[in-house]
């Protein structure tokens, strides 16, 4: 029952971010300059949340995007941006030190 509830409401990826990682997906660190110059996963871009509807042309063409945060709560609102605009190949991949754990 558990088991249930938390895919229910969990903020993962349906899909492993092993895998996805492994495809070499645009990273993308949705919080502000400063917060992502503090630490970030390597190969990571920073776009912070404010960013996101103006910069659609850096999502055109990415076969794989993870966007991430510090807490998960912009990488949701990013995804949301992201998938209201047509672009549907997006992953909230929550924290930035979940994305981090992966990287290297």
């Amino acid at each position: 029952m558990f088991d249930f509830l938390k895919s229910l409401f969990s903020s993962q990826p349906a899909e492993d971010l092993t895998e996805i990682i492994g495809r070499k997906p645009l990273l993308v660190d949705v919080r502000t300059p400063g917060e992502f110059a503090s630490g970030h996963p390597k190969g990571a871009v920073n776009i912070p949340l404010d960013k996101i509807a103006v910069s659609l042309d850096k999502f055109k063409g990415k076969k794989d995007i993870i966007v991430f945060c510090r807490s998960g709560n912009r990488s949701s609102q990013a995804r949301s941006i992201l998938q209201s605009k047509g672009i549907s190949n997006v992953i909230d991949g929550g924290t930035w030190e979940n994305i981090a754990q992966y990287t290297g």
